[in-house]
């Protein structure tokens, strides 16, 4: 029987309680689980792909998963699966306008490799809420982002709003 390999991409900007809940879980599903951190045009990142690389390799060393690996990647997601012997794309879904989104793109991916599967799983009801994009805008204008992302994270997104300056008037 061969091995049965998964790929969980994103750009991780920055890793949140929530990226962590779906790691672990499909950490489960599959003999090895490949976290694939990569860019996104349509994003405007805090942390540029190496420290957003550094900072997943990091959070995923702490959750002790042997079968967990980290790799960043620049291509389109269906050719780097292919290139990684992935039978399997975990996405994880928070709400409704999630599912719209990542049913398009499994449907796309589907036609360009039908051999490897897109496995939805909901992410768990405390973190749904959670999304990397609100964590920055909370941070930038001063909030504490503490339960959405570990004290690690929480102590690298501080410092680079230390660095890029708070937003807003208060």
């Amino acid at each position: 029987m061969s091995e049965r390999i998964g790929i969980y991409p994103g750009t991780f900007d920055p890793i949140t309680r929530g990226h962590a809940d779906i790691i672990r879980r499909a950490a489960r599903l599959v003999d090895r689980l490949i976290i694939g951190v990569t860019t996104n045009p349509s994003k405007n990142p805090m942390f540029d792909t190496e420290e957003r690389l550094a900072m997943v390799k990091r959070e995923v060393a702490n959750m002790n998963l042997a079968n967990v690996e980290v790799i960043g990647f620049n291509a389109l997601l269906m050719k780097f699966a292919e290139a990684q012997g992935a039978s399997m794309i975990v996405r994880g879904l928070r709400a409704v306008a999630d599912f719209e989104y990542e049913y398009q793109m499994a449907g796309m991916n589907q036609q360009l490799d039908d051999e490897i599967e897109t496995v939805f799983l909901m992410a768990d009801v405390s973190l749904q809420p959670i999304a990397s994009k609100l964590v920055k805008e909370i941070a930038l204008y001063g909030g504490d982002i503490s339960n959405f992302v570990s004290p690690t994270v929480r102590d690298d997104v501080v410092a680079r709003v230390e660095k890029i300056g708070l937003k807003g008037d208060y």
